[in-house]
């Protein structure tokens, strides 16, 4: 398995966390993909189509274009491991997907889209044309990075009231509260609320209840040793209990099966687990 990472340079960087490139990582198994609190690109350069098996709100299998824009979900989903023969995505900073994707995320939160639907039929076929064209991989993420400066310059920023929410949310999702900060904002609750939600994709207490269950994630990845208990003190859970019922809610997993499908990580992508 191949697997490349690129940050782009400024003022693209502000928005996108990271280009992916990933090869040869086909495999004949499942995977559940945990709830980032953030959307993500991906555009299979091998066949020209995505499959997602099941999400949140569907049960049943759904195919997209090779260049699908994967939303904001509040719950794992499920894909065909066979997709990762050869595919390269655009990780979006919280917020970031609105500004250069120039449709507020709240419109496909807990759904795929075609990016054909957001850009149009031509511009989402020459963007996956030309990096299949691509003779090395860098030039892919450099095209890419041009395509997505040139769509950047053309749209309007985000509110002023999003980088100060994320600022005071933390990393972690324990900083201040949704009204606290709502407060500090200026605005009434109610338009915080739907500044929030539009931009992000996900009501703040939800977007923060992701942050809380990522940080859970990260640390179960760096120790291999899971001590739930002292992981809900550390992460800002009410207790064991609340953390095994947030692990149902947004994975579809008890802590005991997370822990389970975490033992082998090898050939994975960031929230990605195997499915026995």
């Amino acid at each position: 398995m191949l697997y490349l990472s690129y940050t782009p340079r400024a003022p693209l960087n502000e928005f996108v966390e990271r280009f992916w490139l990933v090869s040869g990582a086909e495999s004949p198994r499942k995977e559940r993909i945990l709830p980032s609190g953030t959307v993500e690109c991906v555009i299979n350069l091998h066949d020209d189509r995505v499959q997602i098996d099941r999400t949140v709100q569907c049960a049943r299998a759904r195919s997209f274009s090779g260049a699908v824009v994967s939303g904001t979900y509040s719950g794992a989903f499920i894909i065909d491991a066979m997709q990762h023969a050869a595919m390269i995505g655009v990780h979006f900073r919280p917020g970031g997907a609105f500004v250069v994707l120039g449709v507020p995320s709240a419109e496909f939160a807990n759904a795929h889209v075609d990016l054909a639907a957001l850009w149009g039929d031509a511009a989402a076929r020459e963007l996956r044309e030309r990096l299949c064209a691509a003779a090395t991989h860098r030039r892919r993420f450099l095209y890419l990075e041009e395509v997505l400066v040139r769509r950047l310059r053309s749209r309007p920023g985000l509110h002023s009231v999003i980088p100060f929410a994320l600022e005071c949310f933390r990393p972690t999702g324990s900083g201040a509260s949704v009204r606290d900060v709502a407060r500090r904002t200026g605005l009434s609750y109610r338009r915080f609320l739907t500044i929030f939600t539009a931009e992000v994709g996900l009501a703040p207490k939800l977007f923060c209840r992701i942050l809380r269950f990522q940080h859970v994630h990260a640390l179960a990845q760096q120790t291999g040793h899971i001590d739930w208990a002292q992981f809900a003190l550390e992460c800002g859970f009410f207790d064991q209990s609340h953390l095994a019922n947030e692990f149902r809610t947004l994975t579809g997993l008890t802590p005991t099966e997370y822990q389970r499908d975490i033992q082998d990580q090898r050939n994975l992508l960031c929230n990605h687990i195997a499915i026995p």
